[in-house]
């Protein structure tokens, strides 16, 4: 992966925790930068944590698949975008609005949001991607857009969220595709 493809990803795979940043954002009546700086902590810790888990997986099973790796890359990124574009358009999503953020609610939604990390991970088991570089990219811009979305959440509400989550998924379509064509010798 070039430094492009691994900033995109980095970026795309932040738009679930930015969402869900200004959700939580948005339930405050004045978020603290202290709030907002905790809440992109703990994203960002699991973000970046995740993607190696996913790629350990993904390299005990790479010698297994490995003529059909680019397929099954494709088909993780195509399938984590398609759920990102889907979810971002649901018009009635529940959104927990607590009136302070506990420790174990950050952990349990920045969870939430890093199961397409986990998936991510595994892909870039086979397309022998760097794991460290990729996974702090992506711990390194989830932290940053989960502080600025608590700290904008109570401005702009929810719909800003939903546009960031529609644009990762489309940006993991294409990365995906990207994947696929390169591999099959069209690019």
């Amino acid at each position: 992966m070039n430094a492009l493809s691994t900033i995109l990803l980095a970026l795309s795979m932040s738009a679930d925790a930015f969402a869900v940043a200004v959700g939580k954002g948005a339930s405050l009546r004045h978020p603290h930068f202290t709030e907002a700086l905790r809440t992109g902590t703990v994203f960002g810790c699991i973000e970046t944590l995740t993607p190696i888990v996913g790629w350990a997986l993904g390299a005990a099973a790479s010698s297994l698949v490995a003529t059909v790796d680019h397929w099954i890359a494709f088909g993780i990124l195509a399938a984590l975008g398609i759920k990102m574009l889907y979810e971002s358009m649901e018009k009635d999503r529940p959104q927990q609005k607590p009136s302070r953020h506990t420790l174990c609610a950050l952990a349990l939604a920045g969870f939430g949001t890093s199961i397409d990390a986990l998936g991510v991970g595994v892909t870039l088991a086979f397309v022998e991607a760097n794991i460290w570089l990729t996974s702090a990219a992506i711990g390194l811009a989830t932290f940053l857009m989960a502080t600025l979305g608590v700290m904008i959440g109570h401005v702009v509400g929810n719909r800003v969220g939903q546009w960031a989550e529609a644009a990762g998924g489309i940006v993991l379509v294409g990365i995906g595709t990207k994947i696929l064509l390169e591999h099959t010798g069209i690019v």
